[in-house]
C-alpha cells in the first residue's frame, strides 16, 4: 500500500471553498494535497502522521499586509497559522533582489509588490528605508522623475512582483495624475493596486481637511477611470469613525462593477513610524489624538511634547491609539474584509497584531464574541487573500484551499483554547492553539512548538515576463 509523505488523520477539515465542514483524513505528497477522505474505512497511511482528534484542519492563513520580512517576524507569524506573509503595501524598489535575499532562507511564504514608496525613495532621496521622510514625502516628481518612477514599478511587475503597493498618506506630495498614471500601469499587468489612502477619519473641517471618504472616493475614481483592481488596506485605522461609511462606498463600488476589496486588523490601536509625514504638522487634528495616545513600544512610555520630538528625531515605530472599537468589530464582521495584520516586530517590540492578529480572531470574536462564524474566520484569512491575489498569480489558485492538487499549506488548531497572548508591552508573545502549521507539506510548528532550522518555505510570485 502506498504510503504517503504525510497524513493528517481525524481532523475536521474547514474548507471555505468547497464548504465543507466534516472529519477528514488528507494525504500529502511532494508538497500537495493528494487525497482526501472520509475517515471510516479509510486505509491512508503517511510516513509521518497527524493525529488531528479534536482540531480543526484548515487552508493556512495569507498575510498580505506583513512588513516585517525576517526570521524574526516570520516566526513569530507562523505561531499565528500564517503560511504566506506577503509585503503587499509598501513593497520593494528592486523585486529580483527582494526574492533572492529569502531564497531557501524562510520557514513560511513570502512575497512582494512592486512598491510605489520605494521608487519614490531610490529616486527622490537616494536611499532606503520603509516609508521617507524627505523629498519623496514632501516633493512633487518632475516629469522625467515619475518616468523614472514608472519605469522602476514597470520593472518590479515584470520581474513577478505581485501587486502595486501605495502609501498616499506617506508621499502627500505625491500628484493625482502621478498616482493615476501608476494604476494605468497596474492595469497593463492584471495587477491590483494596494493602498494606503491620503487622509484618516473625518477631519473637524471638512472643508479644508482631506478624510477618509474623500481619500477612499480618489482610489475608487483610479481604479474606474483605468480598470484596474484596488484593495483598500486597514480600512478601520484610516476610516476611524467613518469606518462604515467607508464600508458601505466599498460594497457600492463592488455592485456598480468594480473590483474593490478592503482588509483590517481586529485591533484599537495603530502603529507607524513617528518620523513619516504622517506626524508633519497638524498630525492632532488630522489623527484626532494627542500626545498622550502615543505609546513607544520599546520602553513602554505614553508620549508627552519633549518626548515625541525627542522619538521624531530620533525615527521608529509609535502605536496610536485611535480607532473606535465599533470601527473594529464592524470592519472585523463585514463580509467585505479579508484578515491582514500590517505587522512588523523588531527585536521584540512592536504592534501585538503581527503575533495574535489571526488567533483573536478565531479566539475572540469566534469563540467568545460569537460575532462571526468559524467558516468565515478562516474564509477571511485564507480563501479571500488568495482570490485577490490568483488572477495575477495563479500559484494562488492552489492556496486558501484544502482541495486534491492544492498547495499543502495548512494549519491544524485547537478551537477550544486557540486565543492571542501578545500585548502591547509584550507584542511578540505568540498565540497558543495552533498545534500544526504546515509549508508544502512540512510541519513547521508540532505539537505547538516552533522547529527551528526549518525553512520549507517557497516564493509567492507572478510570472516573470
Amino acid at each position: 500500500m502506498q504510503k504517503y509523505d504525510l497524513l493528517i488523520r481525524n481532523g475536521r477539515l474547514i474548507d471555505p471553498d468547497s464548504g465543507i465542514d466534516a472529519q477528514r483524513n488528507i494525504a500529502i505528497t511532494n508538497g500537495r494535497v493528494r487525497v482526501i477522505e472520509d475517515i471510516w474505512g479509510s486505509k491512508l497511511q503517511g510516513l509521518e502522521e497527524i493525529d488531528a482528534t479534536g482540531l480543526i484542519v484548515c487552508p493556512g492563513f495569507i498575510d498580505m499586509h506583513s512588513h516585517g520580512q525576517d526570521t524574526e517576524n516570520y516566526r513569530i507569524q507562523a505561531m499565528d497559522g500564517v503560511t504566506t506573509a506577503l509585503e503587499l503595501e509598501v513593497g520593494t524598489s528592486d523585486v529580483d533582489a527582494w526574492y533572492d535575499a529569502r531564497n531557501n532562507t524562510t520557514p513560511i511564504n513570502y512575497g512582494v509588490s512592486a512598491g510605489h514608496i520605494p521608487a519614490r525613495i531610490s529616486i527622490m532621496e537616494d536611499g532606503a528605508g520603509i516609508v521617507p521622510s524627505k523629498d519623496a514625502a514632501h516633493r512633487a516628481a518632475t516629469n522625467q522623475e515619475l518616468t523614472r518612477i514608472l519605469s522602476i514599478v514597470s520593472t518590479g511587475l515584470s520581474r513577478g512582483g505581485l501587486a502595486v503597493g501605495f502609501g498616499l498618506q506617506y508621499t502627500p506630495a505625491a500628484s493625482r495624475k502621478e498616482i493615476l498614471a501608476v494604476f494605468g500601469l497596474a492595469k497593463g499587468f492584471s495587477a491590483s493596486c494596494h493602498v494606503h489612502i491620503r487622509g484618516m477619519g473625518s477631519p473637524p473641517d471638512d472643508a479644508k481637511k482631506l478624510g477618509a471618504i474623500e481619500s477612499l472616493q480618489e482610489v475608487i475614481a483610479n481604479a474606474a477611470i483605468t480598470g484596474a483592481s484596488l484593495h483598500v488596506v486597514h480600512i478601520s485605522s484610516v476610516g476611524l469613525s467613518v469606518t462604515p461609511d467607508l464600508l458601505d462606498i466599498v460594497e457600492s463600488a463592488r455592485s456598480n462593477g468594480l473590483d474593490v476589496t478592503t482588509e483590517c486588523y481586529p485591533y484599537s490601536a495603530g502603529m507607524t513610524l513617528i518620523e513619516s509625514a504622517v506626524f508633519d504638522d497638524g498630525w492632532q487634528d488630522n489623527l484626532g489624538v494627542t500626545y498622550e495616545q502615543l505609546l513607544w513600544p520599546s520602553t513602554g512610555e505614553m508620549l508627552n511634547k519633549d518626548s515625541f520630538e525627542k522619538y521624531r528625531s530620533k525615527g521608529g515605530m509609535v502605536v496610536i491609539n485611535f480607532i473606535p472599537e465599533e470601527s473594529v468589530i464592524a470592519s472585523v464582521t463585514s463580509p467585505l474584509t479579508s484578515i491582514a495584520t500590517d505587522g512588523w516586530i523588531k527585536n521584540s517590540a512592536g504592534h501585538p497584531r503581527t503575533a495574535g492578529s489571526y488567533a483573536k480572531i478565531l479566539g475572540h470574536f469566534v469563540r467568545e464574541q460569537k460575532s462571526i462564524s468559524l467558516m468565515d474566520a478562516i474564509r477571511k484569512s485564507s480563501l479571500m487573500p488568495a482570490q485577490r491575489l490568483e488572477k495575477r498569480a495563479p500559484q494562488f489558485l492552489r492556496k486558501g484551499r484544502i482541495t486534491v492538487g492544492a498547495d499543502a499549506d495548512i494549519v491544524v488548531f485547537d478551537p477550544v483554547n486557540v486565543i492571542d497572548k501578545a500585548t502591547y508591552s509584550n507584542p511578540s508573545a505568540p498565540s497558543t492553539g495552533f498545534q500544526y502549521v504546515i509549508i508544502g507539506g512540512i510541519p513547521i510548528v508540532s505539537e505547538g512548538i516552533f522547529k527551528e532550522n526549518l525553512h520549507p518555505g517557497k516564493p509567492a510570485r507572478a510570472p516573470i515576463s
